[in-house]
């Protein structure tokens, strides 16, 4: 696997090595002890699976608080997503700030998102299926979220008129969220 680090410290994309012939192809997409050797200590305990059948449908931008944050591994295994990891430590020099990264069933690419980081995606192609691991169980007492359309974020998207959820559709903005880790 390749590990490149990205303009926010723990925001890393990783690229399998993957391995094709005329049957199709093979890749690791996880193993602990290639992640520790590249100074990645994580412990998934569950894995999640969404299915968005529209192009331009946008999840996000989510985070659990407090002990019940999540570190996740994210990747697109059908269709193509721009996914966005958003800096939320306040002690951080990169607070505030996003990382985007287009994921998909094609380049194989994987965003590994620490702790504390609200994360989001929107879908560049119709029937997008997207996977993470995650190192903690959700917790709705937990839940968060922030306006994907905030001022103070400026997420370049790339649509204008995304398809929601009404919790995302309501979510607060950015200077109001309740971001207590």
């Amino acid at each position: 696997m390749k590990f490149t680090k990205t303009a926010i410290e723990g925001v890393v994309i990783v690229e399998p090595d993957v391995f094709g012939d005329h049957r199709g192809f093979f890749m690791e997409s996880w193993s602990q002890r290639t992640f520790e050797q590249a100074g990645l200590h994580y412990d998934f305990v569950q894995d999640n699976h969404s299915r968005s059948t529209v192009k331009g449908t946008l999840r996000g931008i989510h985070f659990q608080r407090g002990d019940k944050s999540q570190a996740k591994l994210v990747r697109c295994v059908k269709g193509a997503v721009l996914d966005v990891a958003v800096d939320l430590r306040p002690e951080s020099p990169t607070y505030g700030q996003w990382v985007a990264v287009e994921l998909s069933a094609e380049n194989k690419k994987q965003l590994m998102i620490p702790r504390r980081f609200g994360h989001g995606f929107v879908t560049l192609t119709d029937d997008v299926e997207f996977l993470y691991k995650a190192d903690n169980f959700y917790a709705p007492e937990a839940d968060g979220g922030i306006r994907w359309n905030d001022p103070d974020l400026a997420i370049d998207w790339g649509v204008e008129t995304p398809v929601l959820s009404a919790k995302d559709e309501t979510a607060p903005f950015f200077k109001d969220a309740v971001t207590d880790f």
